[in-house]
């Protein structure tokens, strides 16, 4: 059938206003009505895809809608090609990570290169490295994965003391056994910086029709909450204790008890608590207080308790330090004008697809709580330290009789 001129312009200039299926849509009916359900006769005259032609025929014969095709050209990634590397690059990658400094981004940096990245599989799963994917493959599979290069620089520690590789292996060396010992579980604290409440700007922006205002300056003494976050490295469960006012040892052990409570049912099997912490005033080897309270929780539960420290300077590879852009981005664009407004907006946050559980620590708590010698006798010579280490390692085994 010819088609004047015209009406082929006309029908050009629908089908262009229009996309996906709707134009799919249009394409079948002019090509049943003016080239006899022909696909190639519709691309000869109207000029269209004939593939997007014979689609859209059949959506309309079927009245079944196809999703989007997927790409087939090119070479497949080496996620299909090689599935087992990924599992083995994530726990390389992620040992060698830092978080965002500013916690303005989700995005992991490495220092690691493609091909560190590649000898470093070549031990791990014992095979040549002319059998692994080039550099360049890996390098593009670090960028899929969340793992930049852009501030490499940022990774090397300003302060570095002698005994920061030996703190390092002794790191390493502890998370091997957790992995491959199914009664330990592995957790990470630590507290994020206080947070004013109050109608304050945080940086953010929102999609709200009318701009929120906010008080020009901040300087008025205002209620404070710190995020106190224990990290499940496994399984990727987040739990936030919301101290309001001072954050102490106790507030911490606190916080860690209640999560207890509410995840105890969830590892019967567990025997062992590996915690991953960084040197910070409260949590330190050598507060009296927190160590106090850790072994009185030892007991409590039945519990060991493996207390692992990273290096001075270095408290930015505690996996829990990654949780908090992830909240920055989520609540900086409102106003925590109260405190229960910042718990609802935490609970709503998410963290490796999954919604943190959220509580309010609100005693009174007292600062600078110090111990006598005499007053940890009687628990201090449980403490099993690690000759040269002994600032970075700790374990605790609970009294005989305790029990979970």
């Amino acid at each position: 059938m010819s088609v004047p001129q015209a009406i082929r312009d006309a029908l050009r200039a629908v089908a262009g206003r229009v996309t996906g299926s709707a134009r799919r849509n249009i394409q079948a009916w002019v090509a049943k009505t003016y080239c006899h359900g022909s696909p190639r006769h519709a691309e000869t005259v109207f000029g269209w895809n004939r593939q997007a032609v014979a689609r859209g025929i059949r959506e309309s014969e079927t009245g079944v809608v196809s999703g989007p095709e997927k790409e087939t050209r090119g070479r497949p990634t080496v996620e299909l090609t090689h599935p087992e590397l990924v599992t083995h690059a994530d726990r390389l990658l992620g040992k060698n990570s830092q978080a965002d400094p500013k916690f303005q981004t989700e995005t992991l940096f490495t220092r690691m290169t493609g091909e560190s990245l590649r000898a470093a599989l070549a031990e791990s799963l014992s095979t040549p490295v002319s059998r692994l994917p080039v550099p360049r493959t890996l390098r593009r599979l670090m960028n899929r994965r969340g793992f930049s290069l852009k501030k490499v620089r940022k990774t090397i520690p300003q302060k570095k003391i002698p005994q920061t590789d030996a703190i390092f292996e002794n790191v390493q060396a502890a998370h091997r056994r957790a992995e491959h010992d199914r009664s330990i579980l592995r957790v990470s604290i630590d507290c994020k910086a206080r947070v004013k409440i109050g109608p304050f700007s945080r940086g953010g922006s929102t999609r709200d029709p009318h701009a929120q205002r906010a008080v020009d300056h901040d300087m008025a003494v205002t209620p404070t909450v710190t995020p106190c976050g224990i990290l499940e490295v496994a399984s990727g469960q987040l739990s936030i204790g919301m101290i309001v006012g001072t954050t102490t040892s106790d507030s911490i052990v606190d916080t860690l008890e209640l999560w207890w409570q509410e995840r105890r049912a969830n590892y019967p099997h567990i025997q062992t608590l590996m915690i991953d912490l960084d040197n910070g005033p409260d949590t330190h080897s050598h507060r009296t207080q927190f160590i106090k309270r850790i072994t009185e929780f030892s007991d409590k539960t039945g519990l060991k308790i493996e207390l692992v420290y990273y290096p001075p300077y270095h408290s930015k590879y505690n996996p829990v330090e990654r949780c908090w852009s992830a909240l920055e981005r989520h609540w900086n664009g409102t106003q925590l004008t109260t405190i229960e407004t910042s718990l609802k907006w935490a609970m709503t946050m998410v963290w490796q697809q999954i919604h943190p559980i959220v509580w309010k620590v609100d005693n009174q708590y007292q600062r600078g709580v110090k111990l006598t010698k005499s007053q940890t006798k009687s628990w201090s010579e449980r403490l099993q330290r690690i000759m040269g280490l002994e600032r970075w390692s700790i374990k605790i085994e609970p009294l005989a009789g305790t029990t979970t």
